[in-house]
């Protein structure tokens, strides 16, 4: 039998999931959004999808057998834990929730009802991604000591005055936007590493100016003058993590240095090899050694759309937890322990000082 996706939320994520699932085969039962004229257009534009007038009313939907929540963040934790209720396998989005304790709500419900979740951290099943954890795996790049992960914006402050510069429906600004894909990233790639100790920091000189923010572009829809942004929109940190392994974070949504300057993506130092990686690339390069002399490997994948071979990679493994109990792409724990570093990060820049997590 084959799996029926419902989607909470039809939003710009929403319909990416929507999309997915159309190439995937899956078809889409069902879909809510607070805003009903969203949830009517998504209908339309995804054909046979019901609206519905309720998140109750799709979990109710007895042919929805999983669905996506794709909400702002404040309401990620009390929407999983429904749709954990109502028997249904949770695609949650990323971050798993505003903080580590609504994390634990999610897993003690999820333990509970003996449920299916995976999050949605896509870099991790990019082609770059997985080729460099396949490498990683094979011990090209020997001991992993330290990593450095950087996603840069010149001024890119999403939806400037909406739920995104709002702490209190998103929990922070890009370190929880941005910042969760390459930590996790990270993290994954070593080994599921177990972060212990941070020290950060985060900047807020761009978009609380509201009015006086220039832009080149602003995702997300138009900016609110009257609305709020009291959040960072600059983040710095340095992890430090069981076995000795370190962790460089910078983010930021907005700055004033050309972002094509900077290095987006992932940097690996291991003591056989190391590379730099763009997450969303087509090639990298392995710097290495053999013979006794240096030497550069650089891999080769296939890839005409590499967006779409991420998320088609997140669905594959998403269909296969629905239907078969396969373990997810990214599970509860790995949302926890990402959600832990940006508690962490933002405790230490309140404090001014190095916190164990």
């Amino acid at each position: 039998m084959g799996m029926n996706l419902g989607i909470i939320g039809a939003g710009a994520i929403g319909n990416v999931h929507a999309d997915t699932a159309t190439r995937a085969g899956i078809p889409i039962a069902g879909v809510w959004d607070v805003n009903p004229a969203k949830g009517a257009a998504f209908s339309k534009k995804h054909g046979s999808t019901r609206a519905c007038a309720s998140v109750k009313e799709l979990l109710a939907m007895k042919e929805v057998d999983a669905v996506v929540v794709a909400v702002p963040n404040n309401d990620h934790a009390q929407v999983a834990c429904e749709a954990l209720e109502a028997g249904k396998t949770v695609f949650l989005e990323k971050p798993m929730a505003l903080n580590v304790a609504e994390c634990d709500k999610i897993i003690s419900v999820l333990e509970r009802t003996k449920g299916r979740l995976q999050m949605g951290f896509v870099s991790r099943s990019t082609p770059a991604s997985r080729n460099v954890k396949h490498f990683i795996d094979a011990g090209t790049f020997g001991n992993i000591y330290h990593m450095k992960c950087s996603l840069y914006r010149r001024r890119g402050v999403p939806g400037l005055g909406g739920w995104f510069t709002t702490k209190a429906m998103s929990g922070g600004g890009p370190l929880i936007d941005l910042g969760v894909h390459v930590i996790d990233l990270s993290l994954f790639l070593a080994g599921n590493a177990t972060p212990q100790r941070v020290s950060g920091v985060t900047y807020a000189n761009f978009g609380r100016r509201m009015k006086d923010y220039v832009y080149t572009n602003m995702w997300a829809g138009p900016p609110k003058f009257e609305g709020v942004c009291d959040v960072e929109d600059h983040a710095t940190a340095l992890v430090r993590c069981a076995g000795g392994l370190t962790i460089e974070v910078n983010i930021t949504w907005a700055m004033n240095v050309d972002d094509k300057q900077m290095a987006n993506g992932i940097t690996v130092f291991g003591d056989k090899g190391g590379c730099f990686f763009p997450i969303f690339g087509k090639q990298f390069t392995i710097a290495t050694e053999a013979g006794g002399k240096v030497a550069d490997l650089t891999p080769e994948f296939a890839s005409s759309n590499v967006e779409h071979d991420a998320w088609d990679e997140q669905y594959r493994m998403f269909k296969a937890l629905a239907e078969n109990g396969t373990p997810a792409h990214a599970d509860a724990a790995a949302g926890r322990r990402v959600q832990s570093v940006l508690d962490g990060i933002y405790r230490s820049s309140a404090e001014g000082r190095e916190v164990e997590i």
